[in-house]
């Protein structure tokens, strides 16, 4: 598996978002805000069903619950402010029932989109935004969140590392590029 990037820049953050809302199919705007959200791996994100995220009653639930396919780890996910501003302005678009996909399948609503449209969709909304340099793919929305998360919201790297369910905080600098950054920071500061 190649290694891939997390999206740095907030402004590029933004634009996607932007210019995915303003697309015909919400199903791309509410895919990428819950992928840089949630920080689910793509597999996990892909299976969410519509009875994982909304009550009997239409209401948003506060918190998803997702037994992880990799490590079969049930894990308890806070659907945030962005993230369920995102799935009301799904559901105002889209009429779905219960046992429903959250990202249908184009051709086959009974299933969920591919990883490989995934990673199609990904790499087109960032090329339309000018992100060129380095490689992105499914895993870009998980580590994206990793990445903003310590980079631009001080969040300790102990709890990104809880949050991504790694091991060990090297294996968390090291997955979402911390490391290279800072030291590239530093060398920029210390100029003798």
């Amino acid at each position: 598996m190649k290694v891939v990037e997390p999206i740095r820049n907030p402004k590029k953050l933004a634009q996607i978002k932007s210019m995915l809302k303003g697309e015909e199919n919400p199903r791309n705007y509410l895919l990428f805000s819950l992928g840089i959200n949630f920080a689910l791996r793509v597999q996990d994100l892909l299976g969410l069903r519509v009875r994982d995220v909304l009550r009997d009653d239409k209401t948003i639930k506060d918190f998803l619950f997702v037994r992880e396919r990799k490590r079969g780890r049930q894990r308890r996910i806070k659907i945030n402010a962005r993230a369920r501003e995102a799935l009301e302005y799904y559901f105002s678009k889209v009429q779905a029932k219960p046992d429903d996909y959250l990202f249908p399948s184009p051709r086959d609503r009974n299933r969920p989109l591919s990883r490989v449209q995934a990673y199609r969709l990904i790499n087109q909304w960032v090329d339309a935004v000018g992100l060129t340099e380095g490689r992105y793919g499914t895993h870009t929305l998980r580590k994206t969140w990793g990445y903003q998360a310590r980079k631009h919201h001080g969040v300790p790297i102990e709890l990104i590392m809880e949050k991504l369910g790694h091991e060990s905080p090297a294996v968390t600098k090291r997955y979402i590029g911390i490391t290279d950054d800072e030291i590239e920071d530093v060398e920029d500061e210390v100029v003798l």
